[in-house]
């Protein structure tokens, strides 16, 4: 899977998620302080990477930053994006699976790497919900990024 990553430290935990993707064999697309000369701010890293994901370039991204809050209000901002914050494995198989998320935002401040390597399996091992309901709502997410709702 191609997978756009973001940070706007070069922090261990951002390093650590750019080496575990690649052991897992992703295709890793860096920005911001993971990419030497790039603009690491969050707003324009996160921005990067998402849409590396709006665009097809990327499958999926992981976006960074010190709360992962940052990160996750940038990518959301790009249509076709749907970013989660994911603290642990649980709401992120959730975000997988009931919000068809395809933008997964870490916080470099909680995310150990032990309990990296939880979110991303979960987040990996997840799939979007074929539930009706779930998928009325994912669809409803999308017509928000073109301005209209359609009750």
């Amino acid at each position: 899977m191609r997978i756009s990553v973001s940070s706007d430290m070069d922090e261990p935990v951002a390093r650590a998620l750019v080496g575990e993707l690649r052991e897992r064999g992703h295709e890793v697309r860096a920005h911001g302080a993971l990419s030497p000369g790039a603009d690491p701010r969050w707003a324009v890293c996160s921005e990067a990477a998402a849409r590396d994901v709006a665009d097809g370039t990327a499958d999926q991204a992981v976006v960074c930053c010190w709360t992962g809050t940052g990160a996750s209000i940038a990518a959301n901002k790009v249509p076709g994006v749907r970013a989660a914050l994911c603290t642990d494995a649980y709401t992120a198989d959730g975000a997988r699976r009931w919000n068809d998320a395809n933008v997964l935002a870490l916080s470099l401040r909680l995310t150990s790497e032990p309990l990296l390597r939880e979110i991303l399996d979960a987040w990996f091992a997840g799939r979007p919900s074929d539930d009706p309901e779930d998928r009325a709502n994912v669809d409803r997410t999308a017509r928000l990024d073109h301005g209209r709702t359609g009750t």
